[in-house]
């Protein structure tokens, strides 16, 4: 497999982190050298997170540069936009649909761009560009802060060289063990989404 580049990106307390430790793990568990650096912008109140996750034979850099991601994995939707531009030509941007507004939003001196401006801007770059009904999966699932690992199970329909199993099993590792369960069930609707959108880009070529 050539390195595969992965960046997740969202804002403060929406879980971004806990998916980028569970997207290195897995890669770790399938055998690969894997490489994360993080970026927080005022982690803890909304501020823009990202994290650089590259899996290979032999990674040398854990910064993906620009134009390059394969994956851009975004757990708010807004933050999609912020980071189109890292994305390579091609590539597959994955977007859930957790919505926080940011204050140019909310004092109205912006709008909060809907789905078919998201899709039109990373469209110039991709035409590969799925949204995951993330909050909804979530609250079916038990829980709407689980909404991070199903957008986490859509990625995972598109990478074959790790197994469901394997990342369930660095799921139970990373969240308490109250919320296993849950985070399962949110992790299996969120595959199961991503297997079509998969199937879907495959058929595209």
């Amino acid at each position: 497999m050539r390195d595969l580049n992965i960046l997740l990106v969202g804002v403060g307390g929406q879980g971004t982190l806990l998916a980028s430790n569970v997207v290195a793990h897995a890669g770790v568990r399938a055998g690969f050298d894997v490489k994360k650096a993080e970026v927080h912008g005022m982690a803890q109140r909304g501020g823009s997170v990202s994290s650089h996750t590259r899996w290979g034979d032999k990674i040398r850099s854990p910064l993906i540069g620009r134009g390059e991601v394969d994956y851009l994995v975004s757990v708010e939707r807004l933050e999609a936009l912020r980071y189109v531009d890292m994305l390579r030509p091609g590539g597959t941007a994955l977007i859930g649909d957790m919505r926080i507004p940011p204050l140019s939003v909310s004092s109205g001196s912006d709008v909060y761009p809907d789905d078919e401006q998201v899709r039109r801007i990373v469209g110039e770059v991709t035409e590969r560009v799925y949204f995951v009904p993330s909050i909804s999966l979530a609250e079916e699932a038990g829980n709407v802060r689980a909404h991070n690992v199903v957008v986490l199970g859509a990625l995972s329909a598109f990478i074959d060289e790790v197994t469901p199993e394997t990342w369930l099993q660095v799921i139970a590792e990373w969240v308490p063990q109250q919320f296993i369960e849950v985070n399962r069930r949110a992790f299996e609707a969120g595959r199961k989404i991503g297997a079509s959108q998969a199937k879907e880009k495959s058929q595209d070529g």
